[in-house]
């Protein structure tokens, strides 16, 4: 079942047409990486998924339940965290989880069990400190917090690891693949490392549409023929292949690297077996999502 369906979205703000009828399906306890430049309409999409924005076109559907703008019945089933949450500092965690919950309706014998088990899970059940004196991984820890307070089916967070330091990337990234288990994992960001470390399925988004969308290993297996590697331990071997086949690229020392349709595996190693060049290595690449988003948005 697909948590999050939308199917030919638009929207235009003005002159400018950041959605092209968008389709994407998100799948239910996936972690899903929704990929993007800056400016690609990654977050016109959340906002009109929450019913913040009226899109121009096309549909959306929450657990099979349709998205109305202006209307937020969908969002029982959301949690939202924010690019960049906003707290009342004067609070500690526990008193603005219990402030939440109660002005969301939950039922105050919940609040609390459940406020204690967030607290935990995203390593905050000890911190007695205000919320003004939290750093920034220790904020986005506590949006992560809020925005399962409600035991939502679908959690979508924007950017939520781009202003962070190495060890705060690494908690947050912990704790979206851990709450997998309880939720569906919707995530936008334009850090590749990030979506390969943790995501089962992406979709990169390209003026207004997605271009590429699946799971990381069909992916992969589309795009797997595509790219060799050649590694040579003869400075005079690499020219020379150079000069034969214009379509390599130099990637490192004594390194390069081609594409089948730029240029056919079969010709190099001709090649290399004519001219008796010594080599080490002669593989077919395993396609990075740095490749792929680099063609999808040069196309």
């Amino acid at each position: 079942m697909d948590m999050l369906r939308i199917t030919g979205l638009r929207k235009r703000f003005g002159s400018k047409e950041v959605l092209r009828g968008l389709d994407l399906a998100v799948p239910e306890h996936s972690v899903f990486g929704f990929l993007g430049k800056n400016g690609a309409g990654k977050t016109t999409t959340m906002k009109t998924v929450l019913g913040l924005l009226r899109a121009d076109g096309g549909e959306i559907a929450v657990n099979g339940e349709k998205v109305l703008y202006g209307q937020t019945a969908t969002n029982r089933w959301i949690g939202y965290l924010p690019d960049v949450p906003e707290f009342y500092p004067f609070m500690t965690a526990a008193e603005y989880l219990r402030f939440c919950g109660e002005i969301s309706g939950m039922a105050k014998a919940d609040i609390g069990p459940r406020s204690r088990e967030l607290l935990a899970l995203v390593g905050l059940q000890n911190e007695k400190h205000r919320i003004r004196g939290y750093s920034r991984g220790m904020k986005q820890r506590l949006g992560i917090a809020q925005a399962l307070l409600n035991r939502p089916k679908l959690l979508i967070c924007d950017e939520p690891t781009s202003a962070l330091d190495p060890v705060g990337r690494k908690e947050i990234l912990d704790l979206l693949l851990t709450v997998r288990e309880q939720t569906t994992v919707l995530f936008s960001t334009h850090i590749l490392s990030d979506v390969e470390r943790i995501c089962t399925d992406v979709a990169f988004l390209d003026q207004g549409t997605a271009k590429i969308q699946g799971t990381l290993n069909e992916i992969r297996a589309r795009y797997r023929s595509e790219e060799y590697l050649v590694e040579t331990d003869s400075e005079a071997g690499l020219q020379a292949l150079q000069t034969a086949f214009p379509a390599l690229h130099k990637i490192g020392k004594n390194q390069l690297s081609f594409r089948e349709k730029d240029c056919p595996a079969a010709d190099v190693l001709r090649f290399l077996a004519d001219q008796a060049v010594p080599l080490l290595r002669f593989e077919r690449a395993e396609p990075s999502l740095e490749s792929l988003f680099m063609e999808v948005v040069e196309q």
